[in-house]
């Protein structure tokens, strides 16, 4: 496994985990759910001397869409999002649902809409999309260079809550089941939550350890 660039920021009231993945070459990078702080975000953009590409959100809930629009106006960027994301949360009654529930504003559309499968591409890096749903119905995962990015889908030692609007528990336990646990053991873990032990961890232990795979997946 090659050696890329990985800032893991945790950010904002909810403690979001914001992701600069950068490639070490070119220094092309994505920002994966800018939580808000936008101006630390950029101040660290800048430092580094990354070239961001794009916003990947993981999923529309409002604390990991937070610096959004700052970002992509200052940036010049596109927004990403799943399809089934995009079009849940353009809805009305789920808008204001999902307000209620987070007391935050829910996403603006995006502007490239992402199908499970897509690959993008930011220098030498190949970012694979994984749709997962379950947390929410347009939820993904982002896979490169034996990275997961998993945002409220897999955490360390936990997984996503489904009790919001979307959120499906059966849903939730098939997509660790058939997207997650057959990436090699290896595979690290970048939550969107610092909840666990560690704020990483990898498929293999969450496999031996995470209830939610050795209870209802493995047992």
């Amino acid at each position: 496994m090659r050696k890329i660039l990985i800032k893991q920021i945790p950010i904002g009231p909810f403690q979001v985990l914001t992701y600069l993945v950068a490639c070490p070459q070119t220094r092309h990078s994505v920002i994966i759910d800018p939580a808000g702080d936008e101006d630390k975000l950029l101040t660290l953009i800048q430092t580094e001397g990354l070239r961001v590409k794009y916003i990947l959100n993981t999923h529309g809930h409002a604390d990991h869409v937070l610096g959004n629009p700052k970002l992509k106006d200052v940036l010049k960027i596109p927004v990403c999002m799943h399809e089934a994301e995009n079009s849940f949360f353009s809805h009305p009654e789920v808008r204001e649902k999902s307000s209620r529930e987070l007391g935050l504003p829910p996403p603006d559309p995006a502007d490239i809409t992402l199908k499970d499968g897509d690959i993008l591409e930011a220098g030498t890096l190949k970012i694979r999309v994984i749709h997962t749903p379950g947390h929410t119905p347009g939820s993904v995962c982002y896979y490169v260079d034996g990275n997961l990015f998993s945002g409220d889908t897999l955490f360390v030692g936990t997984a996503g809550r489904t009790d919001l609007i979307g959120g499906s528990l059966d849903t939730l336990i098939e997509s660790l089941e058939k997207k997650l646990i057959v990436l090699p053991k290896e595979t690290r873990v970048w939550p969107g939550h610092d909840y666990g032990e560690s704020p990483t961890s990898t498929i293999g232990r969450e496999m031996a350890e995470n209830p939610y795979i050795t209870d209802f997946i493995l047992s």
